[in-house]
């Protein structure tokens, strides 16, 4: 398998510090394209082999503005732990509900675009449904849980200009760790 074209921004590059712009349909061939092959990147980051051959870092998401492209696209490719993998294509997502539940990190949320050690917990809903649209341009409603939710709510976050960083309060890292779920 042929590593896609794809360089990831660093956190200090100003993009992944703007909002990305909403996305108008049809999407075109090379956008569509970008799209699978932000998946093929992620899924090939997950794979040991192939992540130590292309010196990859695992990645479960990746948004558009962590590319340049500042698109309100992300994709997050779930391994399913039988060798195949579940890939979702988010775009224009909205947030319909969630649930109070929060929930973190354990061992801490990390990012392709964040390349140091962090440390704190980052709060995130333990359910969410959303309302997004496909790369045809189907509306959907999808509910995630878990790791998905947090998954889906850190690259949503990448659209509206925030990394997870920005979410961990420097003064308390672990500021209120009790009121919420480790997963």
């Amino acid at each position: 398998m042929q590593l896609p074209d794809i360089e990831i921004l660093d956190e200090k590059d100003p993009h992944l510090h703007q909002k990305s712009t909403e996305v108008t349909f049809p999407l075109d061939e090379g956008t569509i394209q970008k799209i699978y092959d932000c998946l093929d990147y992620l899924e090939m980051s997950q794979d040991e082999e192939l992540a130590k051959k292309y010196n990859l870092r695992a990645g479960m998401g990746l948004s558009f503005c962590q590319i340049g492209i500042m698109k309100r696209i992300f994709v997050v490719s779930e391994d399913n732990g039988d060798g195949t993998f579940g890939r979702y294509i988010v775009i224009n997502p909205k947030v319909i509900s969630h649930s109070e539940e929060l929930i973190y990190v354990g061992e801490g949320e990390g990012c392709l675009s964040v390349n140091r050690e962090t440390v704190g917990i980052v709060p995130r809903y333990a359910r969410v449904k959303l309302l997004a649209y496909d790369e045809h341009g189907k509306q959907y409603e999808i509910r995630v849980r878990e790791d998905i939710a947090i998954a889906f709510q850190h690259e949503m976050d990448h659209l509206d200009g925030i990394l997870f960083t920005d979410k961990i309060d420097p003064k308390n890292p672990f500021k209120n760790r009790e009121k919420m779920r480790e997963i």
